[in-house]
């Protein structure tokens, strides 16, 4: 119902008054014809019938590109619709440190129906009057005067607050009944009136170091020593770590370690796996287990560029039994055999239940030539693939896309990856690609190769559902 087409700096806020009253639901946000150091980075939006008494319809933020983007914006309340007049825009953050606040272009979209608005006006009206007249109880309650609050709550008829809240009240604040009020509290967790606001608080992890027991007095042959880019999995059945590989900071490792979490101790598997038919020292490679047939898969690893030939670039493949205790080779190079190519950073899961593997992202490794890699063309990114156990065949599930349609993966480097046996869904959060963070969540089916943006990253969502960032 109206489009403002604009551009402002330095702005500490920007108010757009409606010729009337109108349902606002959505906003839209042009922007300049590429990046730009002004762009919106965090912003917030209020709106009200009045410049004096907002309410807060939206808090986000605009992508560094030059996209437009569409918000729904809070425009309901307890399932109703309510109207503003005026839109207030509140820029927070920009992309660029101590750079003006810049908007481009904005559009906003709702309902002006006079039919349609008068109704929810009328609504709106009475809803104020009775929030108004319950901040009333609530002073008259807190200040003891009885006899207002008695006299007021009669007239009206409005109730202050749920009536275990009243109970509640009364126990603690008027009798002192602590034990009552205890009882009281059961009761409201038990029915779950609690739920929702639990659901949306923040987790607080609580970290403890673990000093592991030493099998031989307290040298540094029995257990690891530190190191970076190397990797662990866990087998939940029998409670074991295991380790393998990564750098030292002088040269890349090949011991294999497991880690009893009932016992608290280290056992050196082997010392360099590279000499008992397993894969050569590594970092920067992943590995996943399948818990069921209690084995251990590995692929990929990291090359400085002074080493890297045709013949250094070739992926191995490898698989350890751990009951048996050997490491077999699946493949001499997976590129070969229709799999990804030699990646670093990527990530793997694994799906017990149909025997697959799934690996995707991570960034492909080239020979440079005379070239540092640095200055070479643009990073290569490996894509989604699936690896059959059983056939020992891979297949190649989606390509690297450098688009962001509602279908389409971007590979990248550094993210977080699990599978869910049941939802039967792969899903991705964040990492990196060349220089860009990514803050994005999605899934992936497996069964019905469709992908879900859950979360495109430019929104703090309350972890309900999906994002409430439309496209």
């Amino acid at each position: 119902f109206g489009k403002s087409c604009i551009q402002l700096e330095g702005m500490s806020y920007l108010i757009l008054k409606l010729e009337r009253p109108a349902i606002v639901q959505s906003i839209t946000f042009g922007k300049y014809e590429k990046t730009h150091v002004c762009n919106l980075k965090k912003f917030k939006v209020f709106g009200g019938m009045n410049e004096e008494n907002m309410t807060d319809l939206l808090s986000s933020g605009l992508k560094n590109d030059y996209n437009k983007e569409t918000f729904t914006l809070k425009h309901k309340i307890d399932e109703q619709m309510f109207p503003c007049r005026f839109i207030k825009i509140v820029p927070l953050l920009s992309w660029g440190p101590s750079f003006n606040f810049s908007i481009w272009y904005v559009e906003l979209n709702g309902i002006d129906d006079p039919d349609v608005v008068q109704p929810c006006l009328n609504w709106y009206s009475k809803y104020r009057e009775q929030e108004a007249i319950r901040l009333c109880l609530k002073h008259f309650r807190q200040h003891n005067y009885t006899e207002a609050f008695e006299s007021l709550q009669k007239k009206t008829r409005i109730a202050l607050e749920h009536p275990m809240l009243t109970d509640l009240h009364d126990k603690l604040v008027l009798k002192g009944d602590f034990d009552a009020c205890e009882e009281l509290i059961e009761k409201a967790v038990n029915d779950g009136l609690f739920n929702q606001y639990i659901s949306q608080q923040e987790y607080k992890p609580r970290w403890g170091q673990i000093i592991p027991k030493s099998s031989k007095g307290d040298g540094e042959d029995s257990r690891p020593g530190m190191r970076g880019g190397h990797q662990m999995v866990i087998d939940v059945q029998t409670e074991t770590v295991y380790l393998f590989g990564g750098w030292d900071g002088t040269q890349d490792l090949a011991d294999f370690w497991a880690y009893s979490v009932k016992e608290n101790q280290w056992t050196c598997i082997s010392r360099d796996t590279e000499k008992e038919s397993g894969p050569s020292a590594r970092s920067c490679h992943k590995m996943c287990i399948d818990i069921q047939r209690r084995q251990i898969y590995t692929l990929g690893r990291y090359l400085d560029s002074s080493v890297r030939n045709s013949k250094s670039l070739k992926s191995d493949f490898y698989r350890y039994d751990i009951d048996t205790n050997t490491w077999m080779l699946l493949s001499e190079d997976t590129a070969a055999d229709g799999g990804p190519k030699l990646v670093f950073d990527h990530q793997m899961c694994m799906d017990s239940e149909k025997h697959m593997i799934y690996t995707f992202g991570g960034r492909i490794l080239t020979c440079n030539g005379s070239v540092d890699d640095s200055r070479a063309s643009e990073p290569q990114f490996s894509g989604l693939f699936a690896f059959d156990c059983q056939c020992q065949t891979w297949k190649l599930l989606r390509e690297d896309s450098c688009n962001a349609g509602p279908e389409d993966i971007q590979s990248r480097i550094g993210h977080c990856m699990l599978f869910h046996s049941k939802n039967r869904c792969l899903y991705v959060f964040g990492g990196q690609r060349s220089k860009t963070y990514l803050n994005d969540f999605f899934s992936y089916d497996v069964d019905s190769d469709h992908v879900d943006i859950i979360s495109d990253g430019t929104k703090k969502d309350s972890g309900m559902g999906k994002s409430m960032t439309t496209k």
